[in-house]
């Protein structure tokens, strides 16, 4: 069972995305236009609602929630609100670019934006995650970081380990890493809720082997792209 602090609206919203009978997450993501990936599947806005309702939240940039999410669905938002570089160019270099009013108007249950440990912009995206940090705990809005992995990293239980680490160092209320050999090594050092990304795409017997891999090793869930 996670642990949860915070006042009522808080923890209200963290137990929205993680349930508190079971203590596990299901999170759909599809937020990976925000960076200029958009293959096929996202273009077909259309298919993707079926979806929504077998998630227990979903992940996404306010432009696709506002243009492609009914009012009326019930999964909680866990609303990205950082953007900069395109893929095309130097991902670390990203800001913050929605502001928490319009985070709040949206009716969000988290706010979220990536942190690159070892990346050019390593620095400016951990200040990122702290101005999320103190947001949340003004407004009552969870934060969860993503530990982004650049082209040069190894995604490893040591590097991970550190970057989950930092990031529950820093405040956030949950975190979102790799699965990797080892993975109890990443969940036992950091005291923050863990979910796993899905990544690269892999047949779905292995999507499904992963993601009871990671739950037995400590993680209270999974978020698997739109993509996977």
């Amino acid at each position: 069972m996670v642990q949860i602090s915070g006042d009522w609206g808080f923890r209200n919203r963290l137990n929205r995305i993680i349930k508190p009978k079971s203590g596990r997450c299901v999170m759909l993501a599809i937020d990976h236009g925000y960076f200029g990936n958009v293959p096929g599947q996202l273009k077909c806005f259309e298919e993707m609602s079926p979806l929504f309702k077998y998630a227990d939240a979903l992940m996404l940039t306010r432009g696709m929630l506002r243009n492609c999410v009914p009012s009326e669905v019930e999964a909680p938002i866990v609303l990205r609100v950082s953007a900069g570089a395109s893929m095309l160019k130097e991902l670390s270099n990203e800001e913050i670019n929605v502001a928490v009013d319009d985070a709040i108007r949206l009716n969000v249950s988290a706010i979220t934006c990536s942190i690159f440990v070892g990346g050019e912009y390593e620095k400016q995206s951990l200040m990122n995650l702290s101005k999320l940090v103190n947001w949340g705990q003004q407004y009552g809005i969870p934060t969860l970081a993503v530990t982004a992995v650049g082209r040069e990293m190894v995604r490893d239980a040591r590097y991970l380990g550190m970057a989950s680490r930092m990031a529950a160092e820093m405040g956030a209320t949950f975190v979102k890493t790799y699965y990797c050999e080892n993975f109890e090594e990443v969940t036992s050092i950091c005291p923050a809720p863990i979910v796993i990304a899905g990544g690269k795409k892999i047949p779905e017997k292995d999507a499904l082997q992963m993601a009871k891999n990671a739950v037995d090793k400590g993680a209270v869930g999974v978020d698997y792209s739109y993509l996977a």
